[in-house]
This record gives structure tokens, C-alpha cells and sequence, in this order.
């Protein structure tokens, strides 16, 4: 009995990977070669991980040369790789977008590692871009929560145009690390307990806005008790400011962590919207 059990659970996982890749899903690591800093997490510990790009690539009969790169939520303490990750990719597809999910090194207070895995996914991207049919100024970042805000650090943390995405789209995101509004959990484990004050303000994403900031789509709920949506309303104000165009949804009820769930109630609105920016944003 314990044979056959061990027997169907391989070719289920046989079955489930030719699924994968018939589908062309491809899984790379973020650095083969190893990568340029450390979290000081070793294997074995409960949040280690190496980071993994995992890209759907849209397929040739309808693809618009769209990318996206997802960074799900999760505190920078663990990562909700489904519901604000994968769950994704048959709906951006759907749409002609190469749809990939990136699982980043969580930043141990090592505030560097996560943007720098951002900009690798984004390196990566590019260079692969004429293998997946992909237009290189057209890739976007986009993040839920925590990972909201290291979409909004990558969006506005860049040297040079390699590394820069071509717009943001952000879920509920964590934008300032101001104490009063910030979650204090991704705070804390980006960069710890008692940071000074440049550090918390080079991590305020909205003091960081330029008029290179990609344009933005934003997304948050106003009973919102995690992530307060005042955090999604001064990083609008800054990109006005800066003349970055801007589009941002706020939703009465729903809270936090919504993600692609199908019980939040606006779920038909904001994927509606965020299709038609899309459209709109690949033909300018």
C-alpha cells in the first residue's frame, strides 16, 4: 500500500511538471554565479530561501511584448507567494503579458538585499527579453504590502536606466517608513528596531519620488488597519508633484491582503481598471 501511495505521488509530481512545462513556466535562479551580498540566513533556518524568478511567458498568438515582475507581501518577514504571486499569471496572460514572480531574499534588517534582487529580476528580464517575445522598455515592478514597498524602493532607488522599471503597480503598499503610518513589521525587519533618521528617510519611498519615477498604478482600501492608506495617498501627492502620471483606486471596505482572492467585493473593478491602464499605457 505505502508503495503504491509513494508510486501515484511521483507520477502526480511527473504529471504536474510536464503541465509546467508544457506551459512553458520557467523557474531561473536570481544569481547563478551567487549573489553580491548577504541576509546572513544560512539553510536550515526557517527563512531561508534563495531567490528564484519564476517566469509564465505570454504566448506567441497574443503576446503585446508586456512584462511584469511581481514582489508579493508578506513584512519582509515571509513571502505570500500565492494570492499575491501566482495566482496572477493565467490573468495577466490572458491579457498577452509575460507575467514572472519573483522570490526575493527577505532583508534580515539587511535592508540592501531585497532592491538588489529587484534589480536583478529586472536585469534578467531584459536580457532575456527577445527569448520571450518581451519589449525591453516596457517592463514593469509591481507589489503587494511589503512587497509594495520594495516595488515602490525599486521604482525610485535606481542608477541607471538598466535597472529602472517602466512602470509600478502596487497592492495596499507599504510606502513610508515614517512611524506613524508604517507597518511596523516590514519596518523593523528592513531595517531594524532603532534606525536613524536618514536610514528611515531613504526608505520613505514618497521622499525619494523624481520626475524619472516610472508612472504608477495604485490600489488600496481605506479601512485598511495593517498598511494605513494614507501611505498610498502621500506617495500619489509626491508623484503629482514630480509630474508622474498617476492612477489610484481607493476602495471604501476590504482591508488588507487582498490580493487576486476572489471574496474581495471590488476584485471586478480593480482588474478592469488596471487592464484598460495597461492597454493604455503599451500604446503610448
Amino acid at each position: 500500500m505505502k508503495k503504491r501511495i509513494i508510486a501515484s505521488m511521483m507520477i502526480l509530481a511527473n504529471l504536474l511538471f510536464a503541465s509546467a512545462q508544457n506551459k512553458g513556466i520557467i523557474e531561473l535562479k536570481l544569481w547563478e554565479e551567487g549573489a553580491p551580498n548577504t541576509n546572513e540566513l544560512k539553510m536550515g533556518d526557517k527563512k531561508y530561501h534563495e531567490a528564484t524568478l519564476t517566469v509564465y511567458p505570454a504566448s506567441s498568438k497574443r503576446n503585446t511584448g508586456m512584462a511584469i515582475i511581481a514582489c508579493p507581501g508578506g513584512g519582509y518577514s515571509h513571502l505570500a507567494m500565492k494570492h499575491e504571486g501566482h495566482d496572477m499569471a493565467n490573468w495577466y496572460n490572458s491579457q498577452g503579458i509575460t507575467y514572472a514572480v519573483l522570490k526575493y531574499r527577505l532583508p534580515n534588517q539587511h535592508k540592501e538585499v531585497p532592491l538588489s534582487d529587484t534589480q536583478q529580476a529586472i536585469r534578467l528580464m531584459r536580457q532575456r527579453c527577445n527569448e520571450w517575445g518581451v519589449n525591453p522598455q516596457m517592463i514593469g515592478i509591481q507589489g503587494a504590502s511589503a512587497g509594495g514597498h520594495l516595488a515602490a524602493t525599486t521604482a525610485t532607488h535606481f542608477d541607471n536606466d538598466e535597472v529602472r522599471p517602466d512602470f509600478q503597480i502596487l497592492f495596499y503598499p507599504v510606502i513610508s517608513l515614517d512611524s506613524e503610518i508604517t507597518h511596523k513589521g516590514t519596518r523593523e525587519n528592513l531595517i531594524g528596531k532603532n534606525p536613524d533618521n536618514e536610514t528611515i528617510a531613504y526608505y520613505c519611498n514618497e521622499l525619494q519620488v523624481t520626475s524619472r519615477t516610472p508612472q504608477a498604478f495604485i490600489m488600496h482600501s481605506s479601512d485598511d488597519t495593517a498598511v494605513p492608506v494614507e501611505n498610498s495617498l502621500r506617495y500619489y501627492r509626491a508623484l503629482i508633484e514630480n509630474k508622474v502620471p498617476v492612477s489610484m483606486h481607493l476602495y471604501p471596505i476590504g482591508g488588507h491582503g487582498w490580493g487576486f482572492r476572489d471574496n474581495f467585493i471590488y476584485k471586478s473593478q480593480w482588474t478592469q481598471e488596471l487592464e484598460k491602464w495597461l492597454r493604455e499605457i503599451n500604446r503610448q
